[in-house]
């Protein structure tokens, strides 16, 4: 008896939805394991992971904070990844975007400009453009590949911004730490919620979801980014400009990732450091393939992936378990998301062996 995975017709729509379901509940399943090897109370860190993070308003708040990042990365990747335009950079554009947004907030914050706020979001928008643009034209000038270029763009990002906060930005009253002095209050996001820190980025970041739904579902551009992602020969048959898409789909995602830059620096931390992000670029492309790289589907999993940053914090305060927990998570739920997706091209089937040379299907 063996269990064979036969080709499909044609793609199960069925599964291609479920796989994410599917991932999620082998994850949980993995993570339990996880914890028992570890000498954790499988149960205590579950409720740690996944319930405790959503019991207060504050923890609530703190999901949208953390997902508004994840969402507008992985919406940008997305748009991409559908003309096969892979951008796996968004951690580069998000840093960008956070420097050339606190350019503006260091050199105009506190004169109390009304203008400050969208200066530096723009300055956001055009930094993660910058990053991006970069790959392009190494793309439709050199044919370099943009999986290449755009992740090793992400780490001179950070060594640039290391320099930064170490050298020409460094807060001379900051006691010697490597960080920028802390943004004026003009320069700092509107809080949604009084009390907590949720800020207007997480309107963006919502609003990307119908944005981009729009884009991909009901204009011209949308068609053609589908078709060249999905038939590519058709679309040079219609006389789609391949080169133009590639730049648009990595303009918009990294002008996506560097607006969730700029709105993590002014909206959470309000200055610069070595570190501003735990990962979110790189998160948000699992984030991306867990919602099928549909909007609503990316809304829906970046909430997921925020409740695991959340709960991957408890458990380091309440467990004393690494940070490394979360990273593994992530990891285990990539993992099982692209073996489940073999089931959207695959059927499993049941094969027995009856005697030599005979086989009956189940």
């Amino acid at each position: 008896m063996r269990l064979s995975l036969l080709p499909r017709e044609r793609p199960a729509r069925s599964m291609l939805w479920l796989s994410p379901v599917l991932a999620a509940v082998l994850s949980v399943i993995g993570v339990t394991i996880l914890f028992a090897v570890l000498g954790r109370d499988p149960i205590e860190a579950l409720r740690t992971l996944f319930i405790t993070p959503l019991a207060t308003m504050d923890g609530l708040t703190e999901l949208g904070l953390k997902a508004t990042p994840l969402l507008l990365c992985a919406v940008g990747i997305a748009i991409g990844v559908r003309a096969d335009v892979w951008n796996i950079g968004a951690e580069g554009q998000f840093t960008l975007g956070a420097i050339f947004g606190t350019w503006v907030a260091l050199n105009f914050g506190g004169a109390g400009h009304w203008w400050l706020i969208p200066a530096m979001l723009l300055a956001g928008i055009a930094g993660g453009v910058v990053w991006a643009g970069i790959p392009a034209l190494l793309r439709t000038r050199f044919n370099a590949h943009e999986i290449l270029t755009t992740l090793m763009l992400a780490y001179v990002s950070i060594q640039l911004l290391g320099y930064l906060v170490h050298g020409p930005w460094k807060d001379p009253e900051g006691y010697s730490f490597p960080q920028t002095r802390q943004f004026e209050a003009d320069a700092t996001l509107p809080v949604l919620v009084a009390g907590t820190r949720l800020h207007i980025g997480a309107l963006f970041a919502l609003l990307s979801v119908p944005l981009g739904s729009l884009l991909l579902g009901r204009t011209l551009m949308g068609f053609r980014i589908r078709t060249v992602g999905a038939a590519p020969a058709a679309a040079r048959y219609a006389g789609f400009n391949r080169d133009a898409i590639v730049w648009f789909c990595l303009l918009v995602s990294g002008g996506l990732a560097g607006l969730a830059g700029i709105c993590e620096i002014a909206g959470g931390n309000g200055q610069l450091t070595p570190v501003i992000s735990p990962g979110y670029g790189f998160a948000a492309i699992i984030v991306a393939f867990l919602g099928r790289l549909n909007p609503i589907g990316i809304l829906f999993a970046s909430l997921l992936m925020a409740l695991l940053y959340l709960g991957g914090e408890g458990l380091q305060v309440s467990m004393q378990l690494p940070i490394a927990v979360t990273g593994t998570i992530q990891g285990m739920l990539l993992f099982f998301l692209l073996a489940a997706d073999v089931l959207v091209n695959y059927r499993p089937q049941l094969q027995v062996a009856r005697r030599a040379g005979a086989v009956h299907h189940a």
